[in-house]
């Protein structure tokens, strides 16, 4: 993220039980311009708040949704304790920073910050994956359409790759989708040259 974020607008929940520190951080949201709802239940779904606070001393599995392959929104854990298991706890449902308990005012909002920076750079990090996986998944069908083009043309494997390769530059598509063309046969090649 290269820009701090406005919170002007947004919608936080505090899964947390009333005390001192869920008052500090509801006060210190209305500063930012952030709307607080608390709640200890679980949480039924992600996109019902911008951003999520989760008691990480006494949460539990079923507290948060389940995610998925993306990260559902920022995750903030408020920790007041230094158990091994409480912070793996915490990491394990994707908090992305931590707010230390007894809350410090000076505190929330650089966490807030960098929960949702971190959040951006993994749905980023999950699309790019996404992207990368489906490319390897439809590699066969480039290797298909340069053994058909090889066995069409009496070329070598290096040519008929160049020629698929240099028709999907000049037509701005992937090498699968013109493979893809070539296979069904609804794509053309030029000559080699």
């Amino acid at each position: 993220m290269s820009r701090t974020p406005n919170f002007t607008g947004w919608h936080a929940v505090i899964l947390h039980r009333g005390d001192s520190n869920t008052e500090r951080l509801e006060r210190q949201f209305g500063l930012l311009g952030i709307r607080a709802t608390r709640q200890w239940e679980p949480l039924a779904a992600w996109d019902i708040a911008d951003l999520v606070l989760v008691d990480a001393d006494q949460g539990w599995d079923d507290l948060l949704p389940s995610q998925g392959d993306l990260p559902g929104k920022p995750l903030v854990a408020l920790l007041g304790s230094e158990a091994p298991g409480r912070i793996a706890w915490a990491m394990q449902q994707g908090a992305s920073a931590i707010i230390p308990k007894p809350v410090a005012t000076s505190s929330i909002y650089p966490a807030l910050v960098m929960a949702v920076s971190i959040h951006e750079e993994r749905l980023s990090v999950a699309q790019r994956l996404q992207f990368l996986e489906e490319r390897v998944r439809m590699r066969p069908l480039v290797h298909a359409a340069v053994e058909k083009l090889r066995a069409a043309r009496g070329l070598d494997e290096e040519r008929a790759y160049l020629l698929l390769r240099n028709c999907a530059m000049k037509r701005r598509l992937t090498m699968e989708q013109i493979a893809a063309s070539v296979l069904t046969g609804a794509e053309h090649l030029p000559e080699v040259g």
